[in-house]
């Protein structure tokens, strides 16, 4: 017989805009009701690929009840709730993300101070948050983040482009980003599957983290192999393979992801001032 989960502490949730030279972009923020969640570095959420603030479900919440520390989603630009995205995302889109929009997280929560999770590709953008934020990133999490371009990953994504054939499958995500839908997924396929994409690797940011590592895989993760936490956290933190879990834990292992990234951050920050990885 199962027991009961513990009630999640009292929140408070706000959403809003913020403005880029682009367009809006949705943010949420879920703030603990307590003192010493004002204080402690908060937590930026960067999602994945097919991802928005509301397909993060009911993790945010979670997480910050659990570490007791704001937590800020946001949509991307052409995603969710976000204003649509202008044209086609550049090569270079994940670096261009921590440096051009990581400043305006910080103005939109009022702090410096952050912990960098991101889940698939939003992990990639988290890693390029923390090299280029060096002292402002107190910690980098990874959720079933690509550190390369695998060929498990190139064949996850063509069975993917294969289900998207089918009206039905793009009509669930159109519940997430309307209109935007097909140039989400047409955004994913044909980034992903270009000869030009094929050499792209994390390996140059990864090297230049400063900050404590936390890279987070499942066991049976459809779009990539144990090889992403491991050169992820390689020399710089601890790769954690959660198992029976896929390409989603925070849908499909909510509480024991929590749960691993609280303990995490309870171990290595300490909100006095900076904390560096080990080695």
């Amino acid at each position: 017989m199962s027991m009961p989960e513990t009630p999640l502490a009292a929140l408070e949730e706000t959403e809003g805009w913020i403005e880029t030279a682009e367009g809006r972009l949705f943010a949420k923020i879920w703030t603990p009701d307590a003192p010493e969640a004002r204080h402690a570095a908060p937590i930026m959420l960067f999602h994945d690929s097919l991802g928005c603030v509301d397909l993060w479900r009911g993790f945010p919440r979670r997480l910050a009840a659990a570490t007791v520390r704001r937590v800020l989603a946001y949509d991307r630009l052409g995603f969710g709730r976000s204003d649509p995205h202008p044209g086609r995302l550049e090569f270079d889109f994940i670096r261009l993300e921590a440096e051009r929009i990581v400043p305006l997280l910080c103005e939109r929560l009022g702090t410096a101070d952050f912990v960098a999770c991101g889940h698939s590709v939003g992990g990639g953008m988290a890693v390029e948050t923390a090299a280029r934020f060096q002292t402002e990133c107190r910690a980098l999490v990874t959720i079933a983040a690509q550190a390369f371009v695998e060929d498990k990953t190139l064949a996850g994504i063509r069975d993917a482009q294969r289900d998207f054939q089918d009206p039905a499958n793009l009509a669930k995500l159109a519940r997430y980003h309307g209109d935007k839908a097909r140039w989400v997924v047409d955004s994913w396929i044909n980034k992903w599957l270009a000869p030009e994409f094929a050499d792209w690797t994390l390996d140059k940011p990864a090297a230049a983290v400063r900050c404590p590592v936390l890279a987070i895989h499942g066991e049976w993760d459809e779009y990539g192999s144990h090889e992403h936490p491991r050169r992820i956290a390689a020399g710089r933190g601890t790769a954690h393979i959660l198992p029976e879990t896929g390409h989603v834990p925070h849908r499909e292992r909510e509480a024991l992801l929590t749960e691993v990234i609280g303990d995490f951050l309870k171990e290595k920050l300490s909100e006095a001032g900076p904390v560096r990885a080990e080695g």
